[in-house]
């Protein structure tokens, strides 16, 4: 079993203050250099546990500020998946993708109850911007049980998982997914040539295979004068 990163040591035990309610919703917490002293690491390290938290709607970052239990959103149920590369393909525009991070590697605490896994599972965790016609739209964390891939090759993955899965004769059946309101941080507007404080519109889904099994998770964050949403009901 791989070795547990210790950032993800620190996003599990930050996320259990606050499930034990030690940290409310609106409350600040410590400093980046409190938090760093406690846990006895770099404030890069921190910061790695912080974003993750915020990517998943846990902790809201405000500039100037610091850090907070996020509120909790309104919810609009949303059906079906969402595919990048359907989506631009149905519009006429060209899908691409840059992988910035791929590796093999121990879920999040987060990563294991979404996805349905064990402390002993492994996951395949990638990072890329997408992009129509050369223009970035949105930055993407996808985490996959590594179990689903296995036989896959990194470019069929990183190309498009969904397709990937279906020739595998593996069915995708429907998604939960979670969208809100956050402004860019400065690591994502490098990756999506933005101003940092930049409008973002974050989305969290976790997909499922028609035999109710969830297949992955992600977290991306669009830009929000780029891309927008639509719910037909």
């Amino acid at each position: 079993m791989a070795e547990v990163p210790i950032y993800i040591k620190i996003h599990d035990a930050l996320k259990a203050k606050i499930e034990r309610n030690e940290w409310q919703i609106g409350d600040r917490l410590p400093s980046e250099r409190e938090l760093a002293q406690y846990f006895d690491v770099s404030r890069m390290t921190l910061r790695q546990a912080i974003q993750l938290l915020s990517d998943e709607g846990i902790l809201e970052r405000k500039i100037g500020s610091g850090t907070y239990v996020a509120n909790q959103k309104v919810q609009e149920k949303m059906t079906g998946t969402t595919s990048f590369t359907e989506i631009m393909e149905s519009q006429g525009r060209i899908p691409s993708s840059k992988v910035t991070s791929y590796f093999v590697t121990t879920p999040t605490s987060s990563e294991r109850e979404n996805l349905k896994l064990s402390e002993s599972d492994t996951v395949v965790r990638m990072e890329r911007i997408r992009y129509a016609d050369n223009v970035p739209i949105c930055f993407e964390v996808a985490t996959i049980p590594a179990l689903f891939v296995e036989h896959l090759s990194k470019e069929k993955i990183t190309r498009s998982l969904y397709a990937a899965l279906e020739s595998e004769g593996k069915t995708i059946s429907r998604a939960n997914q979670t969208i809100s309101a956050t402004i860019a941080s400065e690591h994502v507007a490098d990756f999506l040539n933005v101003k940092k404080g930049d409008a973002i519109l974050r989305l969290r889904q976790v997909s499922f295979l028609d035999n109710g099994q969830p297949f992955e998770y992600v977290r991306t964050q669009y830009v929000a004068s780029r891309f927008e949403f639509y719910l037909e009901k």
